[in-house]
C-alpha cells in the first residue's frame, strides 16, 4: 500500500471512513456565541448524529467546556484513543498543528470545506493516518 492510498477522494471512501468513526477530536472549534460558524454549527450536528465530540479550541482560553463536553487545550492531553481530529484552521495555520496531531496518532484527520494543506496532508498520510481535504 502506498501512502497516496491514505489520502481519501472519492464518496465510497469518505462514507467508510465515517462508518469507522466515532470519537472526533475539533480543532479550531469556537464557543456556543459563534453558533453561525460551520467550526460550531458542523460539530453540533456531528454530535446530535451520535459522534463523541470533543472540543480543542484555539482561541478562547476562557472556554472550560463547549457543546457540554470538557475542553483540551492540545490533542495529546486527551485521554484515549481518537478517530479522528476536524480540522477548522486556516491551511498555512495547520502547520502548527502537524506534531500534536502526529502525537496523537489519530486513524484520520479531515481538512473541513475551504482546507487544503497538500504539505500537512503527505506528512499525515505518510504516518499512516487517512486524509480527507476540502470536505
Amino acid at each position: 500500500m502506498t501512502w497516496q492510498e491514505n489520502l481519501l477522494t472519492s464518496t465510497e471512501q469518505v462514507r467508510d471512513l465515517i462508518n469507522h468513526t466515532k470519537r472526533i477530536a475539533v480543532l479550531g472549534i469556537k464557543t456556543e456565541a459563534q453558533s453561525d460558524q460551520p467550526s460550531v454549527y458542523v460539530p453540533l450536528y456531528m454530535q446530535r448524529a451520535g459522534f463523541e465530540i470533543i472540543p480543542v479550541p484555539v482561541y478562547y482560553p476562557d472556554a472550560s467546556v463547549i457543546l457540554g463536553a470538557k475542553v483540551y487545550r492540545s490533542l495529546s492531553e486527551i485521554p484515549g484513543d481518537i478517530d479522528m481530529v476536524d480540522v477548522f484552521r486556516r491551511p498555512p495555520d495547520v502547520d502548527g498543528h502537524v506534531e500534536d496531531i502526529l502525537a496523537k496518532k489519530p486513524k484520520s484527520v479531515w481538512f473541513q470545506s475551504g482546507i487544503r494543506n497538500d504539505t500537512a496532508a503527505e506528512i499525515f498520510a505518510k504516518a499512516g493516518i487517512k486524509v480527507v481535504q476540502d470536505r
